[in-house]
């Protein structure tokens, strides 16, 4: 059954945790520029936060912008409880993951990622001239727990990428 034009009564559910001093329920907009970056942060890797409940009504969702300059990784890191979807914007990606980060994908523009919960992994911008930026989403929020560092030599086909 369609609700009719005006009817909000056939939505299940309950946002009023979401509406603004005036009571209305609205989207919220984060402008470019006017991001967050008190987000979790590793070494090797910025972040900023788009929609994330550090800044906007939001409760169960992260979504940002990370970017890795040229030729630099992150440190090995995990996400906690956080499910984490990825998209590469811009740039040339690896991930190592594994018992002692033995193994690895390549991703390039317009690849999708999955990284489930807990699972320790090394992010990198394989391009020692552009930088790498990637579209994050994490539910339930920017869970970033940061490991000891493991050295480049240790890194399979990391020296030696073109």
């Amino acid at each position: 059954m369609q609700p009719t034009e005006g009817d909000l009564s056939a939505f299940p559910g309950d946002n009023s945790a979401y509406a603004t001093e005036s009571g209305l329920v609205v989207p919220v907009v984060t402008r470019g520029g006017l991001e967050s970056a008190l987000t979790g942060q590793s070494e090797g890797a910025s972040r900023i936060a788009g929609v994330s409940p550090q800044h906007t009504p939001a409760r169960r969702i992260w979504f940002g912008k990370v970017s890795n300059e040229p030729g630099y990784r992150s440190v090995p890191h995990h996400h906690g409880e956080a499910e984490t979807g990825g998209y590469v914007l811009s740039g040339r990606a690896r991930i190592y993951f594994g018992e002692k980060f033995a193994d690895y994908i390549d991703m390039e523009e317009g690849d999708w990622v999955f990284v489930p919960p807990f699972m320790p992994h090394v992010e990198c911008n394989l391009d020692r001239n552009r930088p790498l930026t990637w579209m994050t989403t994490r539910t339930p929020d920017n869970i970033v727990v940061n490991l000891a560092d493991v050295a480049d030599e240790a890194l399979r086909d990391w020296i030696e990428r073109p």
